[in-house]
């Protein structure tokens, strides 16, 4: 690996209740997701574009994920304001951890909040 490719390609956020974490995912972004079964596990995956460089991933759920607010963190894009992802976060089940705090002006701001399922999950923005 080199400086010219993705360190991340593809992630996923460990479910216990699926219904409940794709509800949870979809209000506080503003997105719709598909769902589908894979080896075992149901997955649902957020919006991408196939084959363009860009990384993304899904919510899973099956017997060897767990829903975890200890170890690796997972940062989403909260672009173009955190605030508003925030702002939904209560209202679905999850809990702000960290509100929307300065890094730098170079690098931008950052937020942790707990889903409905009990991860951890960093947000970013520019802005």
């Amino acid at each position: 690996m080199d400086a010219s490719v993705n360190a991340i390609n593809w992630f996923e956020i460990s479910v216990e209740d699926m219904g409940r974490a794709k509800h949870f995912y979809q209000v506080v972004f503003s997105m719709h997701m598909e769902e589908t079964e894979m080896m075992g596990m149901k997955m649902t995956y957020f919006p991408a574009e196939m084959g363009n460089g860009k990384v993304s991933g899904a919510l899973v759920q099956g017997s060897m994920h767990k829903p975890s607010a200890e170890g690796a963190v997972l940062y989403l894009n909260g672009n173009p304001d955190l605030n508003d992802v925030l702002s939904k976060v209560e209202s679905v089940g999850g809990k702000v951890l960290m509100p929307k705090q300065e890094i730098s002006p170079e690098i931008g701001y950052m937020a942790f909040f707990m889903d409905s399922e009990g991860n951890r999950i960093g947000l970013h923005s520019n802005h």
